[in-house]
């Protein structure tokens, strides 16, 4: 009781003191401040230190996202709960060896991970079974891990950090989690994975199309929703893996607040590990995982984060315009009312979204206020005097408490060499105060601008746009 009287008698003298000067005499930066060490940092300060000898209580337990190590420059952080160690950019092998326009071959895709591992020290490499993508007869599903597997043969194993998933929906049940464990572990040429995950929920979600679906079905939910039971068996196939020394640790891709407590309730039914991490779509014009759970249930539990697609399809870099240094480049070629320019920029794609599969499927980080909001960090990023857009959008979620690692995807040793520079300037300096309560404004005109339309006219066609219902 008395070591939380001082915990709130510190709290409110710091908000006194923000009162007695006057709020309107104080910068935005400096109101950040005195209330940050008013009250989140002086409650940490107090549960790690002063708490437990208060108590009599040993010091908890090592907590998820806390920097263990700078590497060449780039910061790792701690993963859940578990000894694994993550740098803070992972490599993303989605499209590698895929059918797609750009996609790296096996040859460069070797070289990216010579690269990063090697020179750079990134330790993280994200796949799954299902890459790449988009796949095809002369590129098949498999074909990714299969290349990662290739280089893990001729390199040092322990020193790299290997994720990957199991296909999700219907196909998760226990015995296929471990039987397709056991195929991503020969297809990868290792005795285990660091850490396994579902690649999407087995159960019905309106996040199975990445949150887009204006309304969760109640009928269908009702009808098809996987009960607890199955959670437990999810769970506990997972537990067993980890009790075989074939995986580290266990997590889910493309879920929510409600995955992730179905997945720690089970784990502590079963006395099994809890889930180590979550992966999702996260960025400067999504950060939804903020406020709608994710983050509160991650922190409570130690559950490590991984961010993909942080630059938003590549539309938060500035190589489609909007920003004033390349305006006058055409907008991409899926959205270009200009037909004729339209087909000369998808002849010679700067990126996927100058491809019409792409450009239809990731139409959400081109909404019009998606757009704006873009057009307004492209300013700050200007403003602020960083090297370029690109900048501010790889250093945003690494200043972010709740982000472990962002998984970036490279086509190129230049694109990879960006994203180097990006977190080591990171590394060293935080973004400037003042920087993130203008990022905060702009957040703040609209706080999901991937999922906000206003061309929806009676006309609208939607099928793999926002809105659309699933199933």
């Amino acid at each position: 009781m008395k070591a939380f009287i001082i915990i709130i008698s510190f709290f409110r003298l710091s908000c006194y003191a923000l009162q007695e000067i006057g709020p309107s005499l104080i910068q935005p930066s400096e109101r950040r401040q005195i209330l940050t060490a008013g009250g989140a940092t002086i409650l940490q300060q107090s549960l790690s230190g002063f708490l437990p000898s208060a108590f009599g209580l040993t010091p908890g337990p090592k907590r998820t996202n806390e920097i263990t190590s700078v590497v060449k420059g780039i910061r790792r952080r701690r993963l859940g709960m578990t000894d694994i160690e993550v740098s803070e950019l992972g490599l993303g092998t989605q499209r590698w060896v895929s059918e797609d326009f750009n996609a790296p071959d096996e040859a460069l895709c070797h070289a990216l991970m010579d690269k990063a591992i090697k020179e750079y020290g990134i330790n993280l490499i994200d796949t799954a079974e299902q890459y790449p993508i988009p796949s095809s007869r002369e590129h098949p599903e498999g074909e990714t891990e299969r290349v990662i597997g290739k280089w893990l043969s001729k390199n040092k194993r322990d020193s790299i950090v290997i994720s990957t998933k199991i296909t999700g929906g219907l196909n998760i049940n226990k015995r296929n989690i471990i039987r397709d464990c056991e195929n991503s572990l020969k297809r990868l040429q290792t005795d285990y994975i660091d850490i396994y995950l579902c690649h999407w929920p087995a159960r019905y979600s309106p996040q199975s199309n990445w949150g887009q679906s204006l309304e969760y079905v109640w009928e269908y939910g009702r009808r098809n929703q996987r009960v607890a039971s199955d959670f437990v068996e999810v769970v506990e196939a997972f537990g067993e893996l980890i009790q075989a020394g074939k995986i580290r640790g266990y997590g889910s891709c493309n879920d929510n607040a409600v995955g992730l407590m179905g997945m720690v309730s089970a784990a502590k039914e079963l006395g099994i590990n809890l889930p180590c991490v979550m992966q999702n779509d996260y960025s400067l014009i999504n950060r939804r995982i903020e406020e709608n759970g994710m983050s509160e249930a991650s922190c409570l539990y130690d559950v490590g984060f991984m961010a993909y697609n942080v630059l938003a399809g590549g539309m938060l870099t500035g190589k489609y315009g909007l920003s004033s240094e390349n305006d006058a480049l055409p907008p991409p070629s899926v959205d270009d009312p200009d037909q004729k320019r339209a087909q000369i920029t998808a002849s010679k794609p700067r990126g996927r979204m100058d491809s019409r599969g792409w450009g239809l499927t990731l139409q959400r980080y081109r909404t019009p206020a998606a757009r704006r909001a873009a057009q307004q960090y492209f300013a700050l990023a200007e403003q602020y005097k960083l090297s370029s857009p690109t900048e501010l959008a790889l250093r945003f979620p690494a200043s972010r408490d709740a982000v472990t690692t962002s998984l970036i995807g490279h086509t190129s040793i230049e694109q990879l060499d960006s994203s180097v520079q990006a977190f080591r300037t990171a590394a060293k300096s935080e973004l400037p105060t003042q920087l993130k309560w203008d990022i905060d404004r702009v957040h703040l005109q609209n706080r999901l601008p991937l999922f906000a339309l206003d061309d929806a006219g009676s006309d609208w066609y939607n099928e793999g746009l926002i809105g659309e219902r699933i199933p």
